[in-house]
């Protein structure tokens, strides 16, 4: 009986795979699906509950202990997000060139941004601008504050004469 339970560990063991990889991103092996989840970029904790429950998975399970068929289902349930979450939890909502409401994940979160970016630039708007000249575009205040680079404080000259002459 001893013998039967080693060879259920090392089957086990043998399972475990140390790296998952979902929508083009590696996933530790070690970390509980919520968690391994949310290391996709444009999938926060609140989208991995919901996919993670939507799946019927243990969210306290690891997720290098999931087999391919589940973890295929998490990756098409992440990647069809939109289609089932409500409007408000989805983080592309009207698309500027589609008008249509789209979540996106992964590296095409990166490219999306960056077309948005260039877009503010190129139509010369407020906020292009001041992610040209790369000034805090939110309306933060900038007076004290965002002051990289430069040297702050007062520095004194040590040749200049004192303002006293012949006193």
């Amino acid at each position: 009986m001893a013998e039967a339970k080693k060879t259920t560990d090392t089957e086990e063991k043998d399972d475990f795979r140390y790296i998952v990889r979902i929508v083009n991103t590696d996933i530790d092996g070690n970390k509980t699906t919520v968690v391994g989840l949310q290391s996709i970029k444009g999938v926060g904790k609140r989208v991995a509950e919901v996919v993670v429950q939507k799946a019927g998975v243990d969210r306290a399970v690891k997720i290098g202990t999931l087999d391919e068929a589940t973890t295929d289902e998490l990756a098409k349930l992440v990647s069809s997000y939109s289609d089932y979450a409500p409007n408000w939890a989805i983080n592309r909502q009207q698309d500027y060139e589609t008008g249509e409401d789209h979540h996106i994940v992964g590296n095409e979160l990166d490219m999306v941004l960056k077309d948005d970016i260039n877009r503010l630039k190129m139509i010369r708007c407020y906020r292009g601008q001041r992610h040209e000249t790369g000034h805090k575009v939110r309306g933060q205040r900038t007076r004290s504050n965002g002051r990289r680079g430069l040297t702050l404080g007062v520095s004194k000259n040590r040749n200049q004469p004192s303002g006293k002459k012949g006193a």
